[in-house]
């Protein structure tokens, strides 16, 4: 079983320096500005949530406060707002007729920091719409089963999803049975074993039939598979990936 973790240094350091310097009074937005300066980077913005109105997506976040949040595609079209004093920021746009892929960017006056994760909208909407990031699970935004994402690489397969609560998802594949404790938002991720084909997958009391990875072909593509969607995308250095994201019950 493998689960994302993020280590941070220097907080205790930068805490004091906060001190001494009689700063303003030291709150976690006032820590992450000093982080960001004291490393010299912009973090890139973070796209948590969206919500259908009427015709339109609303997506919501976090970035640096007071920073432009742009979602840039790559045939030109952008959909951009402004984050606030707490660095929460609301992205207003049509939906799309079709599939969409976008890449979230915080701007900073003249430093930019795009994102290394792929927003998709499939099928304007009424498909996924998820949050792809190499070296990592696949993120649903929209409201999905409790096995939201398939992603593999031809050598290994990353199972991930949410459940309703933090008590423990029994994932089962491969032969094998775990059970994989969710975080506080009640995410988790597990790593299955490889598969040559076809199998099924069982988690929090559901079955998928997973189809397989994308045959090859162009690249990015989205493409029904089985009771789902797959992807066919390229990650960092060129290297191919496959994502599946089964269908709401």
């Amino acid at each position: 079983m493998k689960r994302a973790m993020l280590v941070k240094t220097g907080g205790a350091a930068l805490l004091a320096a906060l001190a001494a310097a009689c700063a303003p009074p030291v709150t976690p937005e006032r820590v992450a500005e000093v982080e960001s300066a004291a490393a010299g980077w912009t973090r890139p913005p973070e796209i948590q949530a969206v919500q259908r109105a009427q015709s339109s997506l609303v997506f919501t976040g976090e970035a640096e406060p007071g920073a432009r949040v742009v979602l840039r595609s790559d045939l030109g079209a952008a959909y951009a707002a402004a984050a606030d004093g707490r660095g929460r920021f609301e992205i207003r746009m049509t939906a799309p007729a079709g599939d969409l892929w976008l890449r979230p960017e915080t701007q900073v006056g003249q430093d930019a920091a795009p994102s290394p994760d792929r927003l998709l909208i499939v099928a304007g909407g009424r498909g996924p719409i998820a949050i792809l990031r190499t070296g990592g699970s696949t993120r649903r935004l929209d409201r999905a089963p409790t096995l939201g994402a398939v992603d593999s690489d031809g050598r290994m397969r990353l199972a991930s999803g949410r459940a309703s609560g933090t008590a423990p998802v029994v994932v089962q594949a491969a032969g094998e049975s775990v059970r994989v404790t969710p975080d506080a938002q009640g995410r988790w991720s597990l790593m299955l074993r490889p598969s040559d084909g076809p199998d099924e997958i069982q988690a929090g009391g559901g079955r998928f039939a997973w189809p397989g990875e994308a045959p090859s072909g162009p690249s990015p593509r989205v493409e029904r598979a089985g009771q789902g969607w797959r992807i066919a995308w390229t990650g960092a250095g060129g290297a191919p990936q496959s994502t599946w994201l089964p269908d709401v019950a």
